[in-house]
């Protein structure tokens, strides 16, 4: 086992208690349109109204909600209110828990927490995540990351030139990559971290972790400042999470490590998927299943056809067509009033939308309905 400084790791631990109180404990959001076409917010158990026409594309954050309006301007509903960052210039965005990167023609900013930010006049590429964007400058010919609100430069300017990083894999707070020396590197917490002299075969990364296969064919996994090997050989398939890698070993054993340690759930190789905090699994006996902070939950003896998992949360549709929720342990009815249907329910962070009629939205989180 790789163990970084002690004096790194209370760092790393200062910086994660600073994020776990000022965002992942933060009020998700949840947004619709209505019959007349609005966009409507739901914020903290209201609903309230940001838009009085369709949007063109929305999308959701966790503390925030950037949409392109329907005259092409670029909006962010953030904290109660509206706020038009420009007319008619992005031309992409994304959303995540903090961070809105958004492009103008080649000019990369971001809307961190109210504040706008212009990363890069020039930027050829970037990578975001919930706290973090990694992205490639074009004048600097530097590889640099925004994180913290600050910009760090993580490789000089070798890396632009002749394409000098690649396969970039960013999740959350960590990004994974291959630098022009073909060494593989982890930024973390404000940190380039030197992982491997020598180039990896594969790798996925997640909130605080990243699992790959090095050039001995080990399969390692880097969490949280620490670094093991959990296999000798690579394993057949793997998906990673927050501080989760679900994986099928090469003899076909279906392992799940969580925070340092590996849970051997058995010889078997299931249709899973890794979301955020969560593990959708199906056991041998065709149980569904979602493995979360070293427990297995039973949804139903079946696989439910129709699902939806994101951070927390597990939403599905069981036989009878009751819309369940999974969610930190445990499982709950939320409605038998919609049939299944992609448009008429959603699952943002651990808040479902549900349409009943034509225009009747209801809002289920943490065991409240609203």
């Amino acid at each position: 086992m790789y163990q970084i400084s002690a004096m790194l790791k209370t760092t790393l631990l200062a910086i994660s208690i600073f994020f776990i109180s000022h965002n992942i404990d933060a009020q998700p959001l949840s947004v619709y349109t209505d019959v007349q076409n609005q966009v409507m917010v739901w914020d903290n158990g209201v609903i309230r109204k940001a838009d009085y026409l369709l949007p063109i594309e929305i999308k959701v954050g966790r503390i925030a909600i950037p949409y392109i309006d329907n005259s092409n301007n670029f909006k962010v509903y953030y904290r109660g209110g509206v706020r038009k960052l420009n007319a008619g210039f992005t031309n992409q965005f994304q959303s995540s828990d903090c961070l809105i990167p958004f492009v103008n023609a080649t000019s990369l900013s971001v809307f961190d927490r109210g504040e706008v930010k212009n990363l890069s006049r020039m930027c050829n590429n970037y990578f975001a995540g919930d706290s973090l964007i990694v992205y490639l400058d074009g004048r600097t010919q530097q590889f640099n990351a925004y994180y913290n609100g600050e910009i760090i430069a993580m490789e000089p300017f070798l890396a632009a030139a002749n394409n000098g990083v690649s396969d970039v894999a960013l999740k959350s707070n960590i990004a994974a990559y291959v630098n022009y020396a073909n060494q593989f590197h982890i930024f973390f917490h404000g940190a380039v971290i030197n992982q491997e002299a020598y180039p990896v075969s594969s790798f996925k990364a997640g909130r605080n972790t990243v699992a790959y296969v090095d050039a001995n064919n080990q399969f390692k996994v880097f969490n949280d400042g620490n670094t093991q090997v959990i296999e000798n050989f690579p394993p057949q398939s793997f998906e990673v999470g927050c501080d989760m890698v679900a994986y099928v070993t090469i003899d076909g054993n279906f392992n799940i490590f969580h925070k340092g340690k590996v849970y051997k759930m058995g010889f078997f190789k299931p249709n899973y998927q890794v979301s955020d905090f969560v593990c959708l699994y199906q056991d041998p006996s065709g149980y569904s299943k979602v493995f979360q902070d070293g427990i297995s939950t039973t949804l139903e003896p079946y696989m439910p056809d129709k699902y939806k998992a994101h951070y927390n949360s597990v939403a599905y549709f069981d036989r009878n067509n009751v819309l369940k929720l999974y969610s930190n342990g445990v499982v709950n009815e939320v409605t038998s009033a919609i049939n299944p249907g992609e448009n008429n329910w959603s699952l943002n962070y651990d808040v479902i939308m549900y349409q009943i009629g034509n225009n009747f939205f209801k809002f289920y989180y943490q065991g409240t309905e609203y």
